[in-house]
């Protein structure tokens, strides 16, 4: 089981941007994914590449960018314009089911966690 590790989280203003990355133990999975949660909330799905395929949440679309590169076993999560609400603990998740996409129940492998903090 591959093991995953967030890195790049941080507290910014509004508006500002940050990159988080995740370095894989491993090769690639099929699909890798960012998924996040604020406290007292469900998980939500943020964004998925599989087979390099991305899909990106309505949360994500416009604002962030899912992207992988796979000689470095890393995935990234680009986010731009960041808001309040996008507050919480970011995971890295990753799974050998393809198309897994944002099907958090098919992810098997998960990160500690990075928090993002959106704050003025």
């Amino acid at each position: 089981q591959v093991q995953l590790k967030e890195s790049g989280g941080g507290s910014v203003q509004p508006g500002e941007s940050l990159l988080l990355s995740c370095a894989a133990s491993d090769r690639m999975p099929l699909c890798m994914a960012w998924f996040r949660q604020a406290p007292g909330k469900q998980r939500e799905g943020v964004a998925a590449i599989c087979s390099g395929n991305p899909n990106e949440s309505n949360i994500a679309r416009g604002r962030f960018t899912i992207s992988q590169d796979n000689a470095k076993n890393t995935l990234y999560l680009q986010m731009n314009n960041l808001k309040p609400g996008d507050t919480a603990m970011y995971y890295c998740a990753a799974s050998q089911v393809e198309w897994s996409y944002l099907r958090d129940d098919l992810y098997n492998s998960w990160g500690q966690g990075t928090q993002v903090t959106v704050s003025s």
